[in-house]
């Protein structure tokens, strides 16, 4: 490129981004589009991803959490009620609805028993239904929650509560929090990344950003075909010599801009630009699994052809294997209003191997010590049935659904809480989502009551003003 210097410096900060076909990197590119001085730091909160160390020993270095989007029933998976199979099209009991709220239920409803079979499995008991014959295998590493509740029963309001902590947006999630307490193992990748299955939660890519952390703490979603982050190739006809150039170029008129007004956001910015340049090299060799052997493949379920939950699965062991931090699984299609029986089971085929897979390969390599697994979603669904019988399916459940944990430090086989008779109501040791919350950053080395960020005059948390942590799941 002739006379590229002198060019360069003729352009202004947003042609120079347009020069370069936006080609920065997603993590750049975030940072950039954010509207100029809408930040402005009031203390001396961190804004780096060097490695930190906790307020107390961690029991796990790296998270991975898999969110079922939609709210898959812990009834027909993990929570067998007898009680409820037997009252299976009667009259739902008044106290299950009388001056309750829900998302589509209308008129009396009948109870609906599930029509899975459930077995006990393991040392430990935990019982599974017959959906999911490859996570029963590995039961007593699990540890359940089975009394898991919030405030919130639709969706968008409850995902945000699950991944922030509060049901509206704005809020920094729980992977931002983790990035900006302990920063990152691999300074050549995000401390914090995404991958996707299916179409985005209603509560968008608020699930996984920072709120009013610094943008650096938001996580990188990580594409499973075309560019791994968007963006991240260079555009024809640019080098990385140049794309060298180019950053050197914008960063000196960033730090410029620093230096006359101050604001800190801009030093996030001159980072995830050169977090963007490192990146280059060091995604593409991460996203290729083809490089697996052919057992990890028989293991997961995965396919290098193709896309999807099995290669997310073994994309997240890679990525904790490389030092990311917090790895954030999304999964699409759980929202079972009808067809629940055959809508479950092809969800389940889908991520049974996959998890299994992936907890079995973690141990195997040492690694699940040291990674917690979180499974989980925004909510559970009710002991009702849903329309008619043929298409049954349930409603939006808030006061009792189930989370699983493995690895860790977590007590594999132990199991926390119990519900009534119908999986309806916790009757002993209800947990919220600051419990959860506190209790997934006391394992990663973390106080709840003591990660702070000032914004707007105080001191905000993950866990606000709430949340203990279940000391009785950790080994």
């Amino acid at each position: 490129m002739n006379n590229f210097d002198d060019a360069m410096l003729d352009l202004t900060r947003r042609e120079l981004f347009q020069s370069a076909g936006m080609g920065i990197g997603a993590a750049a590119l975030s940072s950039l589009l954010m509207a100029e001085g809408t930040y402005a730091a009031e203390t001396s909160n961190r804004m780096d991803l060097s490695p930190q160390v906790g307020q107390f020993a961690p029991k796990a270095k790296n998270v991975i959490f898999l969110h079922m989007i939609g709210a898959p029933s812990h009834l027909d998976l993990f929570v067998d009620k007898p009680k409820l199979r037997e009252m299976d099209g009667e009259k739902c009991p008044e106290e299950l609805f009388e001056g309750q709220r829900f998302a589509f239920l209308r008129g009396h409803p009948t109870m609906y028993g599930s029509t899975f079979d459930f077995q006990k499995h393991g040392e430990s008991g935990h019982t599974f239904s017959d959906v999911l014959p490859n996570l029963a295998a590995v039961a007593d590493e699990l540890a359940f929650i089975e009394t898991m509740h919030t405030d919130q029963f639709n969706h968008g309001p409850a995902q945000l509560v699950f991944q922030t902590g509060f049901q509206r947006f704005g809020r920094p999630c729980m992977g931002s929090w983790a990035s900006y307490g302990l920063g990152s193992l691999n300074q050549n990748l995000p401390a914090f990344v995404v991958l996707i299955t299916g179409s985005v939660g209603g509560a968008g890519n608020s699930m996984w950003g920072s709120g009013f952390l610094p943008t650096i703490y938001q996580g990188v979603e990580f594409r499973s075909s075309g560019d791994p982050v968007l963006f991240l190739s260079n555009p024809n006809d640019i080098s990385a010599a140049d794309r060298r150039k180019v950053i050197e170029v914008i960063n000196s008129r960033n730090l410029e801009q620093f230096k006359d007004v101050g604001d800190d956001e801009i030093k996030t910015r001159i980072g995830q630009y050169e977090m963007a340049f490192r990146m280059q090299s060091s995604v593409p060799e991460l996203m290729d699994i083809s490089q697996e052997p052919d057992h990890i493949h028989a293991l997961y379920g995965s396919d290098p052809s193709k896309s999807g939950f099995a290669n997310n699965c073994l994309l997240a062991r890679r990525l904790v294997e490389r030092g990311v931090r917090f790895v954030q699984l999304f999964d699409q299609g759980w929202d079972h209003h009808g067809g629940l029986v055959n809508g479950l089971k092809n969800k389940a085929k889908q991520v049974d191997q996959p998890v299994a897979g992936l907890i079995k390969d973690l141990k195997q390599r040492g690694l699940l010590d040291e990674t917690l697994v979180i499974w989980g979603a925004e909510f559970g669904r009710t002991p009702m049935v849903q329309g008619d019988r043929k298409s049954a399916g349930r409603d939006h459940h808030k006061d009792a659904f189930c989370v699983w944990m493995a690895g860790g430090g977590i007590k594999g086989g132990s199991r926390y809480g119990q519900t009534d008779e119908f999986g309806y109501h916790p009757v002993e040791n209800a947990v919220t989502v600051p419990d959860f919350h506190a209790t997934v950053l006391h394992l990663i080395g973390l106080d709840h009551e003591q990660l702070t960020y000032r914004y707007q005059g105080r001191d905000f948390r993950l866990t606000d003003v709430s949340g203990s942590v279940l000391t009785e799941l950790i080994a």
